[in-house]
This record gives C-alpha cells, structure tokens and sequence, in this order.
C-alpha cells in the first residue's frame, strides 16, 4: 500500500511516519507541502493522498483557511482526474454549535463561522466530486511532535511556571494523534483488501471531558511523572475560563461507525496520556543529563 503524505511536518504526519517505520505493507511518500500537482501526483501514483487537518480552525486566521481549503481543492482536482482516492480530515469544530447528544456521522454540520463553512463547502465538494474519499473528523489532537503538537505547548508552558487558561464549560474529547495515525492506515488497508466503505467518519477519544479539566489532569500527571525524578518545579497553575454562559458547548463525536466498520477502538485518553507524559519526560530531563 503507496500512500502520499502530504504535510509531512504536522503532528498527524509525524505520527504517520512513525507508524509506517513500524510496518512491512506501508510505502509512505512524504511530502512537506500543501500542494501536489497532477504531474507530480501521476509521477508518484500512490494509492492515496493524505491531507491532515487544520487545528483549532475557529482561531486561526481567516487567510489560513483560505489557503488551506483552496490547497485540499486543487489536491482533490488531481485526485479526481487520475482516480485516486483522497483522506482528508477535518476538526471537530466544524460543529460549531455542539450538541447534547454525541454527534452521529450523519449529521452535516451548520457553523456560522465564515472559515468553518469554508471547511464544511469543501467537504461538500470531496463528498459530490470523488467518490473514493475518507473526510475523517477529530477530535482536539494530543501530540508531542510536529507543528501544531499541543500537549508539547501545554508541559512547556506549564514547566516554565507559565498560567493556563482554559474553558470550564466546553467538553471535548481529547485524541491521541497516533491512534489517528493507526486508524487511519488500518482503515486504508481494510479499503484495499475489500471493504467498500468510503464516506465521513468519526475518529475522537473517549471519555468527555472539559478542556479546564483535561488541563487540570495533564497537570497533575506530570506533578508525578517530576516526582518520580525527584525534580523540584513550581508549575504554572491552570485557571477556568467561562465562554458559554447559557449552558456548557458539548462537542462529542459517536465514533460507533468507525467502530462497526473498521473495528476501530479507542483507548481513554488518559491512558495515552501517561505514555506521552513519560516520553516528554525522558527527552526534557533525563536525556538532558546524559551519562
């Protein structure tokens, strides 16, 4: 299986990278751009294109929406003229006003933000103009690695003593981004042994939580991954912010089709937590000791 890894310094890119050195049927392309000309993309024929997503796209600016939603259209005009199936995914903020109830896979968004419709129409257009395609939306990335790799910012900040202000009233469902990379290449090697099931998925931890929570959590975690190391730090603390003054915003994806088809399970974050808090522990302290 040839995939073409388009965006290769982003956090899922590396996860991505990672997970194919681990495998004997992945071939990976890796691309740092953004774009893939036809040429480019016949002379590379992959199986399939993979386009990671943009993060936290309600706060960026709108230009950078522009520009990524103008480079997956040109991505998906050269996948369509040669045949080849395109993985595109998307933030879960494209359901801008959330929902009480875990949101299916059948329900399109309505976000009234001007570059998250943007996202939503260029869904719309991977959906009507290539029939083989994966628009896989997630939930908030946890990374260590590669641009956009937040839990990083998070123990960085939090190590330098620095505050963190985060919303008490809006649940997420945090997601490792190399369980993202797993699913998604077990996912592709499904689609190419048989399984006929393209279309919008679903890919979001388990265990909803409020984003002042999960902030609270990665800081009590690593208050006992420094005491294990007997390392003395004063971390920043973490204070709540209230943006949804009516009623808490609840974005919760049902990943029940990623599940039914694919086989897909997803493990609580917190457990990948541990391992990540572990791993950023190793490389900030004990490898900066050295022998």
């Amino acid at each position: 299986m040839k995939l073409l890894l388009l965006d290769a310094d982003h956090c899922l890119g590396r996860a991505l990278i990672d997970e194919s050195d681990s495998r004997s049927d992945v071939e990976l392309i890796i691309e740092r751009s953004r774009q893939c000309s036809l040429s480019h993309l016949k002379a590379r024929a992959p199986d399939a294109v993979i386009f990671p997503p943009l993060l936290d796209p309600a706060s960026v600016d709108h230009a950078e929406i522009v520009e990524h939603v103008d480079q997956v259209d040109a991505v998906m005009t050269a996948c369509h003229a040669l045949g080849v199936p395109l993985v595109w995914l998307v933030s879960d903020q494209v359901f801008e006003a959330g929902s009480d109830m875990p949101i299916e896979e059948s329900v399109l968004p309505s976000p009234r933000h001007e570059g998250l419709q943007r996202l939503l129409e260029t869904g719309n257009r991977i959906r009507s103009g290539l029939a083989e395609h994966f628009i896989v939306r997630t939930g908030p990335l946890m990374a260590l690695e590669g641009r956009n790799a937040r839990l990083a910012e998070v123990l960085d900040a939090l190590a330098n003593g620095r505050p963190l202000r985060a919303a008490e009233d809006e649940i997420i469902c945090p997601t490792p981004v190399q369980a993202v990379a797993r699913a998604m290449i077990g996912m592709l090697a499904q689609q190419f042994s048989g399984a006929n099931a393209w279309g919008a998925y679903h890919l979001a931890g388990v265990e909803p939580v409020s984003l002042y929570t999960f902030h609270g959590v990665v800081r009590h975690q690593l208050e006992i991954q420094l005491a294990r190391r007997h390392i003395d730090l004063t971390l920043g603390e973490v204070q709540p912010l209230h943006h949804h003054h009516d009623q808490p915003l609840r974005r919760v994806l049902n990943c029940r089709q990623m599940l039914e088809t694919f086989g897909v399970h997803q493990k609580p974050w917190r457990l990948a937590l541990d391992a990540m808090l572990e791993q950023w522990c190793q490389t900030r302290f004990d490898e900066e000791k050295g022998p």
